[in-house]
């Protein structure tokens, strides 16, 4: 097994992230994606706002950066969670970059607007 440093760990993730940002997202795939993998647990009657248990994240408005490095590490096992495990295992690159898109794009209570 491969032993890295965190700071070598992060300098990974920022250029694995960097490498989705390579292209322009597709919010309307993305939204086609989160529909057919995320809604169940995250999105209770089609609010993204509203997850099925308040333990699940709220992905509404959550930030592009944060979505597409949080499945990377879910995919690439440093976050530990069976669940998230699966099912950002079978997410390309691009359904990662537009689930993003559309997940920041979405109505939020988590901040205010100024």
């Amino acid at each position: 097994m491969l032993k890295f440093s965190k700071t070598t760990l992060f300098a990974l993730t920022i250029a694995a992230c960097a490498s989705f940002s390579a292209h322009a997202a597709d919010a309307a795939a993305g939204k086609a994606k989160a529909e057919q993998a995320c809604a169940a647990c995250h999105a209770k009657e089609g609010n993204w706002s509203a997850p099925i248990d308040p333990s699940y994240p709220k992905l509404a408005g959550q930030h592009k950066d944060y979505i597409v490095q949080a499945l990377v590490q879910y995919k690439d096992g440093r976050r530990k969670n069976g669940i998230m495990a699966a099912q950002a295992a079978n997410l390309s690159n691009d359904d990662m970059s537009n689930l993003a898109a559309f997940l920041a794009s979405q109505p939020t209570e988590l901040s205010t607007k100024k």
